[in-house]
């Protein structure tokens, strides 16, 4: 993307303005969509009901609830997923991805359409779907950056740039991630590091992060302890590197082929009702199946989490989101990517501490997570910001972090060219 025009100091300030704008809204939509996962969390399953913002997390909702309201939320799961989205590609216009928004064209996202896949994303993943939330309020930010810089009448260059500043804001927003906010604009959408690009990505990141701290607070995604940095953690970074590379490199090939051959007909309302009612099934004996993976990641983060019941849960975590895919199910891979990351490394840390014993398994989950995070969404420097704002984790721990990340976005890279993307 190229953003060396020379605008006027007119089409600049506007610009500033928008960009201003953007961020101010992009954090009340992602505030907004929070606080009605929470809603939708604590209604369907019956926790908390007196506050929206409560020290009760979903798993503990979850646990809490009987086994037969787990099932009957996830059939309700089914039907809205599969309703909703038949609906929305029978009768909606096009979606426009937000890749496609700031792409040569730079087409507008159809409000209507795009508020209602939105809406469908934060209510099935609110009552127990396994994809990400992160999607909704990136589009979210996108379609009122789109359509303010076009009522603006910014030139089509300013244009792209807002959309994405958008979508970057709305992730900071939801995740009270500022900076990761600003970086994943950067790295994943423009690819770009001019200084007009950075100024302006990291600005509307973080206004909309300022913003929605009023609703949602400003505490961190994860609890993490105080983890001690040893060399016997530098040398698994360096070696399990490569290995949640390949791990990340099969989850992203099982995930396209999914999204490839995914149902569009008349039986989507019927195969998605299938398919949650499952999950429902399964979450009567796991409830940290439920959610997009931040009760699984959190009980990885607290070493709380056994490696037989890590190994159970990821290779039933992986299943599911395919599947749930593959019925027409949307959402993002952003938090079910850290999460498999973070149960992976629980395996592979405990068998490491077979030998050399004295790491806690949360200090292998934090380090997984952030590796197969960077690998599967290919966005290795995103990926070491958000898992450092999602924990606050210590400065030191940086190292094991970037090793391992470094390890597994190669591997992962590698794959791709010898064995084809196809």
């Amino acid at each position: 993307m190229s953003l060396n025009h020379q605008p006027t100091a007119a089409s600049t300030g506007m610009f500033a303005f928008i960009i201003i704008l953007t961020g101010i809204g992009a954090g009340v939509a992602g505030m907004f969509l929070a606080l009605l996962l929470h809603t939708v969390q604590h209604l369907a399953y019956g926790y908390s009901l007196d506050s929206i913002i409560s020290p009760e997390s979903f798993l503990m909702g979850v646990s809490a609830s009987s086994p037969q309201r787990r099932v009957a939320v996830l059939c309700l799961c089914g039907l809205v997923a599969g309703i909703g989205w038949w609906l929305v590609h029978r009768y909606g216009r096009k979606l426009v991805s937000i890749k496609q928004a700031i792409g040569a064209e730079a087409p507008l996202m159809p409000p209507v359409t795009t508020l209602s896949h939105i809406l469908l994303q934060i209510i099935t993943v609110a009552l127990g779907s396994p994809l990400g939330r992160e999607v909704a309020p990136r589009e979210a930010g996108a379609l009122l950056g789109g359509w303010l810089s076009h009522y603006a009448r910014l030139s089509f260059e300013q244009r792209r740039l807002v959309v994405a500043c958008g979508a970057g804001a709305g992730l900071a927003a939801v995740y009270n991630v500022p900076l990761g906010g600003g970086v994943f604009v950067l790295e994943v959408l423009l690819q770009t590091v001019s200084w007009q690009a950075a100024v302006a990505a990291l600005t509307a990141s973080a206004i909309a992060a300022s913003v929605a701290w009023l609703g949602l607070g400003a505490e961190p995604m994860y609890a993490v302890a105080h983890f001690p940095l040893t060399l016997s953690l530098i040398a698994w970074s360096l070696i399990t590197g490569p290995l949640f590379g390949l791990a990340a490199y099969g989850f992203v090939r099982l995930t396209t082929a999914a999204r490839n051959r995914v149902v569009r007909n008349n039986l989507l309302p019927v195969l998605s009702f299938i398919n949650f009612a499952i999950i429902g099934l399964l979450a009567v004996w796991l409830p940290a199946l439920l959610g997009n993976g931040k009760s699984a990641a959190q009980l990885g983060f607290a070493s709380e989490v056994t490696m037989a019941a890590a190994a159970v849960l990821l290779i039933i975590k992986v299943a599911i989101t395919a599947s749930s895919i593959r019925v027409g199910a949307e959402g993002g891979l952003l938090t079910p990517g850290l999460s498999n990351g973070a149960l992976l490394a629980v395996v592979l840390g405990g068998l490491w501490s077979l030998a050399w014993p004295g790491i806690p398994a949360g200090a292998f989950a934090v380090i997984g997570a952030a590796a197969f995070l960077g690998a599967s969404i290919s966005m290795p420097l995103t990926a070491i910001v958000l898992i450092t704002e999602f924990t606050r984790i210590d400065h030191d721990f940086l190292v094991p972090i970037i090793l391992a990340v470094a390890g597994s976005a190669c591997t992962c890279r590698l794959c791709g060219k010898w064995l084809g993307n196809s």
